[in-house]
């Protein structure tokens, strides 16, 4: 199943000030998320987002913040974003396939995920676009992932998805832009 850009939505779970810092790779996970989100934005996608505990673990990051409007990202304190009930009223909450990027990928993307599949969507985490404290836990959680329905992909497979075809406009100017 190939990700379509008019059936999809991207979720941005829980990069956030305080938690970015002891994130293995966090900042390099952060520049990789917005590149993303401008990607998302050039073809149409939504993108939601959600904070875990902001009052603990602060705001979502700068550079995905600005990216986005407050009425795209969600509170919550349930680390599964579905068992929140934030992402209804989020911006794409009803598209049939959900790309996940964000942390931390044991806990937060890997609940929201199982939540999503269970609840029928079709979800792709970017292996490139999670991260967690320990290198070894987001490891565990992608083979987890992978076994239990979720598709595990790159952040170029999901743009290039998007785009769907070579030689328009729009491919020539997300080429351009972003896959010097």
């Amino acid at each position: 199943m190939l990700i379509d850009a008019p059936r999809s939505m991207l979720i941005v779970c829980d990069l956030q000030t305080r938690l970015v810092p002891a994130l293995d790779d966090g900042d390099a996970t952060v520049e990789r998320c917005a590149w993303l989100v401008d990607i998302a934005a050039r073809v149409g996608v939504p993108v939601a987002a959600t904070e875990h505990y902001p009052q603990g673990l602060g705001p979502l990051v700068e550079p995905l913040r600005t990216r986005l409007p407050d009425t795209a990202i969600g509170a919550k304190n349930r680390f599964s974003a579905v068992a929140a009930g934030c992402l209804d009223a989020l911006p794409g909450h009803d598209r049939a396939q959900v790309v996940m990027v964000g942390a931390e990928a044991h806990v937060c993307v890997l609940q929201t995920s199982l939540d999503l599949v269970r609840a029928g969507r079709e979800v792709y985490v970017v292996a490139d676009c999670v991260t967690s404290r320990r290198a070894a836990d987001r490891e565990l959680a992608l083979a987890r992932l992978r076994s239990d329905g979720v598709r595990i992909v790159s952040r170029e497979m999901v743009a290039f998805e998007w785009l769907g075809e070579g030689g328009t406009p729009l491919f020539r100017e997300v080429c351009r832009d972003f896959l010097r």
